[in-house]
């Protein structure tokens, strides 16, 4: 037999079938002994394949009383026009050809001969109900609408499970005389949820602990397959004795409230799966079809009992693992010839496409303009503060400025930058100010907007806006920066934000831990740089042609490239101008203690002389040796006053050649 199953899957071409029908391929391997690599080694021959899939999907085939056989993968090639042959080539006399799975009937799921009511209806009540608890069904208690159809009413709730199997014994082939006689071409119902005997209301419910999922449009035996296949929680299957497959299954709430909250998790999930229900059976007091009695003609049996997970807390358990959509583990070899591709530079030597980056500086800095700058430099694909740009669509989330004000201010910036407007359709603008939600309620609604638009980087001004939890707690910052690792996944665009400084003086501060709050801000961008304020001496603020310009240092903290070189720039309102000159060389950081001396090449005591050194070294150490010209240059002094000044520290600093090394310890 095994050899005719073989020889049928090889005749059957898994492009062709449904996924209904592929999964009843796997489940019938299973069942007849099979590794789960031949399902595998079929199954990758179509384009819908997945890697790790079917081992998965394997796992979940438990195995039932009726199971699927290999019989469905031989049905299955004879309707595609395969014949079964023994080893001679021939049919022989007694070779049985089996089919139990996807029908339009469900006859393979019981024998009609075997059919037991009263034990269909007895287990049903013994699954769902304790003794003590009050069922509520409707047998004959029915009427018509005024299209024709049959509908329940109240029906009976005053009778007790115990009371109902004890009566159930003393009857064992007469339903109706338990529940009384049923229309026979109507059918009967019963209430999943035990009820107080004084109603049948939601609020009559006395115990939460089971829904009703129901579909019509699938046929019914791939509802089956897909109700296994999510490893629902049920406690009992009914076949309706129409189109549709009744499963009860466990929700276990402890209240209406929870209950609500349960089922509709349980119904997206299920839709999600492509399976459309019927939710107007959310409600704990709906009924469903009762197991052991006819319809049309049709049984209304019970299908199954106890199927899946045994309740619904291990069912989460199943679903987290099913849905965490975490990627597959790989092997490095894989990659020993084929180093996968990085994604493209958005700004050369900064930034790649995809990532995250942080701007963070003072109230002071302009850092609204400085991003629409950015902004701008992508649209037109021209350079950002000296970093060249690629040209790409952006778009700019406003949280802060009125939509009119910010509109403007784009244009003034374009005027003072002094190009043309050409890549203007490259911008798009979301105004949300008095809009705003938390982060993480705002990313879905901006992933459902940029969906298919093609943007190259998303910008964010400012995250205060959207900020969830306390800017101080690691964890809660942690998972706030995680909606910006969503929004790069989801869309491949870079992530652009900023963040202000913390209060006091930053001077003395790397450049990644100014941003006000938790270390994670500094840790979790791929690229953060930083804007810092310079102290200028009188001469220099004697040249500035704008008496309202403001001088800044860009500094960085870059996990994809090398620190960039400081850039010094000013602010000349709308725009910031790289210091092409130079005069802003030999300024120092606001608050810095460098800030606070004079600067010439004489100092007063050793001690400003050795802070002068280690400001100078730390603001040019990179990764590489600083030199002493770097000292001498970032100083404003000559080299050979550096070089007295580091005899003076010989015990901190030591020189070779031209370069200096701090040592450690």
């Amino acid at each position: 037999m095994q050899n005719n199953i073989l020889a049928a899957l090889k005749a059957l071409d898994v492009s062709e079938l449904s996924r209904a029908e592929w999964i009843s391929v796997g489940m019938a391997l299973k069942e007849e002994g099979f590794p789960c690599s031949v399902w595998d080694d079929w199954s990758a021959h179509d384009s819908r394949y997945h890697r790790g899939e079917c081992e998965y999907l394997w796992k979940g085939f438990k195995g039932n009383p009726r199971p699927v056989t290999g019989g469905t993968i031989v049905q299955m090639a004879k309707e595609k026009g395969w014949t079964v042959f023994n080893d001679d080539g021939c049919l022989a006399w007694d070779d049985t050809i089996e089919f139990d799975g996807v029908e339009d009937e469900f006859s393979g799921f019981t024998d009609p001969d075997a059919w037991d009511p009263v034990k269909d209806i007895s287990t049903y009540i013994e699954v769902l109900f304790e003794p003590g608890d009050k069922v509520g069904y409707v047998t004959n208690d029915v009427w018509q609408d005024a299209e024709g159809r049959w509908v329940p009413s109240k029906g009976v709730y005053d009778r007790t499970a115990a009371e109902l199997l004890e009566s159930l014994k003393k009857h064992p082939d007469d339903i109706g005389a338990t529940f009384g006689d049923w229309k026979r071409d109507v059918g009967a119902w019963i209430r999943f949820n035990p009820v107080d005997g004084n109603g049948v209301k939601n609020e009559n419910i006395t115990r939460f602990k089971y829904a009703l999922v129901e579909s019509d449009t699938l046929p019914v035996p791939e509802q089956d397959i897909l109700y296994r296949k999510l490893e629902l929680p049920i406690a009992a299957l009914v076949h309706s004795g129409g189109k549709s497959l009744h499963a009860i299954v466990r929700v276990d709430a402890k209240g209406y409230d929870e209950y609500r909250k349960r089922v509709d998790f349980l119904y997206d999930y299920i839709e999600k799966n492509g399976i459309s229900i019927d939710r107007q059976n959310r409600n704990p007091s709906r009924l469903s079809r009762m197991p052991g009695v006819t319809r049309n003609g049709c049984r209304q049996y019970l299908a199954g009992v106890n199927l899946g997970r045994k309740s619904w807390v291990d069912w989460l358990d199943f679903v987290e693992g099913a849905s965490d959509e975490l990627p597959e583990m790989e092997s490095l070899s894989q990659y020993r010839d084929n180093a996968p591709a990085l994604p493209e530079e958005l700004i050369e030597g900064v930034l790649r496409r995809g990532h995250k980056m942080l701007i963070s500086g003072s109230s002071k800095a302009g850092k609204s303009f400085l991003l629409m700058e950015l902004c701008i430099a992508i649209a037109e694909g021209i350079q950002w503060l000296g970093f060249k740009c690629r040209k790409g669509k952006v778009l700019y989330v406003n949280l802060e400025i009125d939509p009119a004000s910010a509109i403007n201010r784009f244009l003034k910036i374009y005027d003072a930058l002094g190009i043309q407007k050409r890549g203007m359709d490259n911008i798009v603008v979301w105004n949300l100010r008095g809009h705003a939600v938390p982060l993480d309620m705002l990313v879905p609604k901006l992933l459902r907007r940029v969906r298919d638009q093609s943007f190259d980087a998303i910008v964010i001004d400012p995250i205060y806006k959207v900020i969830t939890g306390d800017e101080n707690n690691a964890s809660e910052m942690g998972a706030f920066c995680n909606q910006f690792d969503r929004i790069c996944s989801a869309t491949g665009c870079a992530t652009i934000y900023c963040h202000h400084h913390s209060k006091g003086a930053q001077g003395m501060k790397k450049a990644m831990d100014r941003a006000s709050g938790s270390g994670v801000f500094s840790r979790d961008p791929d690229a953060q740089l930083d804007m810092i304020q310079l102290e200028l001496s009188e001469t220099v603020k004697n040249t500035v042609r704008d008496g309202n310009a403001t001088a800044w240092r860009l500094e960085s903290s870059l996990r994809e490239f090398p620190n960039i070189r400081p850039v010094n720039f000013w602010f000349e309102y709308p725009v910031h101008r790289v210091d092409t000159s130079g005069e802003l060389k030999t300024a120092y950081a606001e608050g810095s203690p460098m800030a606070n001396l004079v600067k010439s090449s004489k100092y007063t005591t050793p001690e400003e002389r050795k802070i002068s050194i280690d400001t100078a070294y730390d603001a040019n150490y990179m990764g590489e040796p600083v030199t002493i010209k770097d000292i001498a240059e970032y100083l404003g002094v000559t080299e050979r006053c550096v070089r007295d000044r580091l005899k003076e520290l010989a015990d901190e600093y030591w020189t070779h050649g031209g370069a200096v090394l701090r040592k450690k310890g």
